[in-house]
């Protein structure tokens, strides 16, 4: 008889979705080393790799695509049935604010998975740097923010999240100085982390591009025209993440919060912030 553990679909899941053993552990709140022994034990019962292993890159393999289609149908089939008992009378709407960084890497699982569970509740997005967010909250155009902590707005904690310079894995630009980084406009957290670490190590550095979209900074540095501080989770797989071995300072931590308007004591804003909380904490 042929079995397929659903907490083990969801470690697969979250493999490919991330690109990493490391940051798919992080999201169903398992070791690496457990979440790869379990890879592994599947791959040997079905007798096929799911990924392929490198240094730097975790790649899923044709048989392990086929998988994880039927893995995200049945973990989506399993939430809607829980949901669909437990509150069978979920509908309304929520507007959530997040800044690109986390919108590109932390929240899609966890608003994916609401979504599924809730198919009448209406998600709105609103994608914007952390600083810009707060005055939404204020104004209530927004229910909830998962954004950087920021002067003057209140939040629940969820995860210090570790920052990296990210650089180009075929151009040493990191070498040069003045050192060309690209970061995000005036106000941003990750920005001042940045350059008051350059200040601290005496590196010579200059602007060589500032931007409020993370694409714009990746885009950067994928042509190896500058390094970006960025928070980890946002790093690209096929990116450098460098370090003091390259003789770059270490960048101070980000901390995650979850802030609620005063609009915010719905039922709904409650289950999803719950479920983000809960999602989200390392």
């Amino acid at each position: 008889m042929k079995k397929l553990d659903l907490d083990v679909l969801e470690m697969v899941v979250a493999v490919a979705d991330t690109g990493s053993f490391v940051r798919g552990a992080e999201f169903v709140h398992r070791s690496p080393s457990a979440v790869s022994m379990q890879i592994k034990a599947l791959e040997e019962a079905l007798g096929k790799p799911l990924f392929e292993r490198s240094t730097r890159n975790v790649t899923i393999t044709t048989e392990g695509k086929t998988l994880l289609d039927y893995g995200r149908r049945m973990l989506a089939m399993r939430e809607e049935a829980w949901a669909s008992v437990v509150r069978p009378e979920m509908k309304g709407r929520v507007t959530i604010g997040v800044p690109d960084d986390y919108a590109s890497s932390l929240l899609p699982p966890v608003l994916g998975k609401f979504a599924i569970a809730h198919p009448r509740v209406e998600l709105r997005v609103v994608g914007l740097p952390s600083n810009a967010l707060a005055p939404l909250l204020k104004d209530n155009t927004l229910d909830l923010a998962c954004i950087t902590r920021t002067k003057g707005i209140a939040g629940e904690f969820i995860r210090f999240e570790p920052m990296v310079w990210a650089g180009s894995p075929t151009r040493s630009v990191w070498k040069e100085r003045p050192l060309p980084i690209a970061v995000f406009e005036h106000g941003s957290t990750a920005r001042a982390h940045a350059i008051s670490a350059l200040q601290r190590a005496n590196i010579k550095y200059r602007m060589s591009y500032e931007s409020p979209s993370l694409l714009g900074l990746l885009s950067m540095v994928e042509a190896g025209l500058a390094i970006a501080p960025l928070a980890r989770c946002s790093v690209p797989a096929h990116l450098a993440q460098l370090s003091q071995n390259e003789g770059l300072p270490p960048l101070d931590e980000l901390e995650v919060i979850l802030a609620r308007s005063a609009r915010s004591g719905r039922p709904l804003c409650d289950f999803l912030a719950e479920q983000i909380l809960a999602e989200l904490r390392a």
